[in-house]
């Protein structure tokens, strides 16, 4: 039996993707093990209700603030030194690429696989430096064009580590996924004998739930992520909302947030003029959740923003999340997003960011025609059904492991 590693500088259950391979490699017939680290504490309570259901291996490294508190501590301070050294000498990148980099390389080193496969750029060093120590193979999908990630300033701190980092793993590689067409166009025009694969970040089919309705007098409007927080497109979400005073029109947004953030769009709802009293907030929830949860909703808002260059070229979670949940989608115009939307025509509508009054009469059209809205809510979940999908995306996925290992 072939055996294969997940390597991740996060937690499994931020990262519904790894957990969609790891699921599809165990009914494969593979042999699984993951490394991860510990990320935020809502990751690690939804870890304990994920690990209770998989036939996974698992181990966390690195500590965290509560258990192993030693090692966490010292893995920052490692971190942080890592940091300074790069900046100040150009050296221990995989020490300042993330906080636990070295212990996931250790860890890695010591576990002898067949394919060893990075999530997260952190990840990537552990992947390409324990399949060189065991002949063998690796691997990296990549969600995000990550030397764009936080900035397209090509002197930014963050750009050249992140650029070092993929310049010195990605060359190496056995192959490269993306979760982007667009992503995987960028990285072949840097490294063209990669030639990425896209494994779009589809979601397993989902029973239509029925409970999302169309509601005459109001509008039900949906944004999530892991966290909320500024520059995310919220603040234009609002800004248009302002402007409709025709229909009751609901903001329900999920994800971690502070007091601090939910007085800053309070702020924002007070100067635009918008009844801060229509937004709702909801702590986070586990990924198999989601589905139901965002059913009760009219409208799933895909709110990105083109900078930098990665907002512009990646495709999050939230599409295909929608098209499960039978939303219609209202997307922001991202190269990615207008792509996508194009090549699945008529589940919602594409939206200029840069023009509030345009985006607000899109919100409005949408809650003023609502047969309109009920055939996007339609469409969208038919192309769920039938191509947009992980049952499509698995196959591509084990079809990519399986050359690699036979």
């Amino acid at each position: 039996m072939k055996k294969i590693v997940l390597i991740s500088s996060g937690q499994p259950s931020l990262n519904p993707r790894l957990v969609k391979e790891a699921d599809a490699l165990i009914e494969a017939g593979y042999q699984l093990t993951i490394i991860y680290q510990y990320w935020n504490e809502w990751g690690s309570k939804h870890d304990v209700e994920l690990f209770e259901k998989k036939q996974w291996e698992i181990y966390r490294i690195g500590g965290d603030p509560t258990e192993g508190r030693l090692r966490y501590w010292f893995t920052r301070f490692q971190h942080k030194i890592g940091q300074f050294l790069y900046k100040s000498f150009n050296i221990f990148s995989d020490h300042a690429i993330g906080r636990s980099t070295p212990q996931l390389i250790s860890k890695a080193k010591s576990i002898k696989a067949d394919l060893y496969i990075a999530h997260n750029l952190a990840a990537l060093p552990a992947a390409v430096l324990a399949a060189k120590k065991n002949d063998a193979k690796c691997g990296f999908d990549a969600e995000d064009f990550h030397r764009n990630e936080v900035t397209d300033n090509i002197f930014d701190l963050d750009f050249k580590l992140k650029k070092y980092i993929e310049d010195k793993y990605i060359k190496r590689l056995d192959y490269l996924s993306t979760a982007s067409p667009l992503v995987g166009e960028a990285y072949s025009e840097i490294y063209p004998k990669q030639e990425p694969i896209t494994i779009l970040n589809a979601f397993p089919k989902q029973a239509k739930s029925g409970i999302n309705r169309v509601d005459e007098h109001k509008l039900k409007l949906f944004w999530f992520s892991q966290t909320i927080g500024i520059n995310r497109g919220i603040e234009n979400i609002i800004k248009a909302l302002s402007l409709i005073n025709e229909i009751v029109i609901e903001l329900h947004l999920l994800g971690n947030h502070s007091n601090n953030i939910k007085n800053y769009f309070l702020e924002i709802a007070k100067n635009s003029g918008f009844n801060n009293d229509l937004i709702y907030y909801y702590t986070p929830i586990s990924a198999n959740k989601i589905y139901d949860f965002a059913s009760q909703f009219d409208v799933g808002l895909a709110a990105e923003m083109t900078i930098p260059k990665n907002r512009d070229i990646c495709l999050t979670n939230k599409i295909f999340t929608y098209v499960q949940s039978g939303l219609a989608i209202l997307a922001s115009n991202t190269a990615a997003q207008e792509k996508i939307m194009n090549e699945f025509p008529n589940m919602g509508i594409i939206y200029d960011q840069f023009n509030i009054e345009h985006f607000a009469n899109q919100i409005r059209h949408l809650a003023e025609n609502r047969d309109t809205l009920k055939m996007y809510q339609n469409n969208s979940k038919n192309y769920g059904d039938r191509v947009l999908n992980w049952e499509t995306e698995k196959i591509k996925f084990l079809t990519l492991i399986a050359k690699q290992l036979y």
